[in-house]
């Protein structure tokens, strides 16, 4: 039983922590060698910012916008693993993509680096799909997003010009899209007894 229980820990939080890791390993990398890997981020509308899609969540500014940036994609993506067990790698991998070619259509004429726009999209879909699902432990998890991150609607608005607000909106709205589109996929709600013994006499009076 021990075991069990350690391998589906594992299975949560590998995605999480490898996604961290990489995030430190890179800024460790420009740290100690004193170097820059911001022209690998985000660069809207042009065919040398495409890499950025796939780059940019792993590039940070300092050790503040990396710290900040930990703490959420470790609550958040364990929250997705957590709850979402089946279809958890597809909604990552989706996630992550379609917020940065999103963010890459319109963006601003900038280099955008970090992982907010992920950060955004885990919380998006996480809040939504609950709401959506009508499943009350996936319900539970929206109140929890929504209390531990509803200050973050603020980031969707260009109130900071030194923050991308692009890159949350292109989070936000992928989150939102991805939690209609997955709706019926993933964990179900269960059905009391009063519901299927009512389903069968609707069936019954059919036939």
């Amino acid at each position: 039983m021990k075991r069990k229980k350690t391998k589906n820990l594992f299975k949560i939080l590998f995605v999480p922590m490898m996604f961290l890791l990489i995030m430190w390993t890179t800024h460790l990398f420009q740290f100690v060698f004193n170097i820059s890997f911001i022209k690998l981020g985000v660069l809207p509308k042009t065919y040398i910012g495409l890499k950025g899609i796939f780059l940019s969540p792993f590039i940070h500014k300092d050790w503040s916008h990396l710290i900040n940036n930990s703490y959420p994609i470790l609550v958040l993506g364990t929250l997705l693993f957590y709850s979402y067990k089946k279809i958890a790698y597809r909604i990552f991998f989706l996630l992550f993509i379609f917020s940065g070619v999103l963010l890459w259509m319109i963006g601003r004429q900038s280099f955008h680096i970090g992982a907010s726009g992920i950060i955004y999209s885990l919380a998006s879909f996480l809040f939504f799909s609950g709401i959506i699902r009508k499943n009350p432990p996936l319900t539970a998890i929206s109140l929890v997003v929504l209390f531990l991150y509803g200050s973050m609607i603020w980031g969707l608005f260009p109130i900071n010009k030194f923050s991308s607000w692009e890159g949350h909106l292109s989070g936000f709205i992928t989150g939102l899209v991805i939690s209609i589109l997955f709706r019926e996929d993933g964990p179900k709600r269960k059905k009391y007894q009063w519901e299927i013994d009512e389903e069968n006499e609707l069936l019954s009076n059919d036939v």
